[in-house]
């Protein structure tokens, strides 16, 4: 820099630069090699901004959970006698239990005009009529819980942006199904308060509707559990090899097995029959009844004869666990992951489980507790056997 003095005026002369090409202009930021390929890695593994949160999971979990709990009630209602106590249906004014001498009597009233009192329960009295009254609420309570716990999280979860398009329709469908199992559940009870002037049996339920509300309620207990297990486990990335795509073929055949047998107890408590014929393995002193076909038209004898429901629901359960065993030994010959693994050990033990509970149930006349666990068991059987599917589906491509 030179400084000149001109008039008495101090003027600064900056220096000017070689001509030359003139700068160019800034240009993106540009990372080494191994960062770049850093950064493209997280990228590829960030999930997408779509994709359900693991609290939709848990979620899941939390209603299939609730589902089975009101399954087991339900089990334990029936076996109890209690499900034609409360012969009136109404979503809200229900919930409020009678609480004076005065409601009570009143409601024991309303109970004594229907066929169950008349025929069955003739000398109750109002004590005895509270039990089974409160086993029936419990139920019915329960199972508006259940309708809460799906429709309020997932109009949350909606609301938040948490669930994906495929989720969202997933959802409707499972609340859908929830109100509908509370309406079926209503059209079952009704049809054991219809009096029937020219019966003389004890009053039931149809078993045709028990089996539907049974069946629906383990759809709804199914899909919750699938869609939670597969929104929480990580898949395998397992070899597609021929062994291992007939194990998942044999797994799936296996579950479906296990959900018809579960459906199929539906008929036998709906029928009673597990109080005909209370021997194992024979039934009585044959391996086949002689009234196993005494209905005509013999399609009647598959849902409406006793003895031949006890013997497909035997005939079931021993196909099962046949097939669980058969699905077991076949998977030791595959390499597997060690939670699958273990999935396939727990899936035979608990089928060995559920066979002694069923033969000790069917000898010892039904006692309610061991039934009730009985049916419990089954539930557990099939949440192994869905575990266990979840454990070998697929990675997407």
């Amino acid at each position: 820099m030179l400084r000149a003095v001109r008039g008495g005026r101090v003027r600064f002369l900056l220096p000017v630069s070689a001509p030359g090409p003139s700068p160019a202009p800034p240009g993106p930021l540009r990372l080494p090699p191994q960062r770049c390929l850093q950064r493209r890695l997280l990228q590829q593994a960030a999930p997408p901004a779509s994709a359900p949160p693991r609290a939709v999971g848990r979620w899941l979990l939390a209603c299939s959970g609730a589902v089975a709990g009101a399954v087991v009630l339900g089990g334990v209602t029936r076996l109890t006698e209690s499900g034609l106590s409360m012969v009136d249906w109404h979503l809200v004014k229900e919930m409020k239990p009678p609480r004076t001498q005065q409601e009570w009597e009143a409601e024991f009233q309303k109970y004594q005009q229907f066929p169950e009192f008349k025929i069955l329960n003739h000398d109750m009295t109002l004590t005895e009529f509270k039990f089974i009254w409160y086993m029936e609420y419990s139920h019915r309570m329960w199972g508006r819980v259940v309708g809460l716990a799906y429709i309020l999280p997932a109009a949350y979860f909606w609301r938040k942006g948490w669930l994906s398009r495929p989720m969202k329709g997933c959802v409707l469908a499972l609340c859908g199904l929830v109100c509908f199992q509370g309406l079926l559940g209503w059209y079952m009870v009704k049809s054991g308060l219809e009096e029937r002037p020219d019966s003389y049996d004890i009053p039931r339920v149809s078993q045709y509707r028990l089996a539907a509300h049974l069946g629906s309620a383990l759809v709804l207990y199914s899909a919750s559990l699938w869609t939670g297990l597969s929104l929480l486990l990580p898949r395998h990335k397992l070899p597609e090899t021929h062994q291992l795509l007939r194990l998942r073929q044999f797994a799936h055949g296996t579950t479906a097995l296990i959900f018809l047998t579960a459906l199929s107890g539906a008929f036998v408590a709906g029928l009673d029959a597990g109080l005909v014929y209370n021997s194992f393995p024979k039934m009585g002193e044959r391996w086949i009844p002689d009234d196993l076909l005494a209905f005509s038209p013999v399609l009647r004898n598959i849902f409406e004869n006793p003895t031949t429901v006890q013997f497909d629901h035997r005939i079931l359960g021993i196909t099962s666990f046949m097939a669980v065993t058969a699905l077991y030994l076949f998977s030791r010959k595959i390499p597997l992951p060690r939670r699958t693994r273990m999935a396939v050990t727990s899936l035979l033990a608990v089928a060995c489980m559920q066979v002694g509970l069923g033969i000790s149930t069917l000898l010892l006349y039904v006692p309610t507790p061991l039934a009730a666990t009985h049916q419990s068991g089954s539930l557990a059987l099939l949440s192994t056997a869905l575990w266990l599917m979840c454990e070998l589906r697929r990675v997407p491509k």
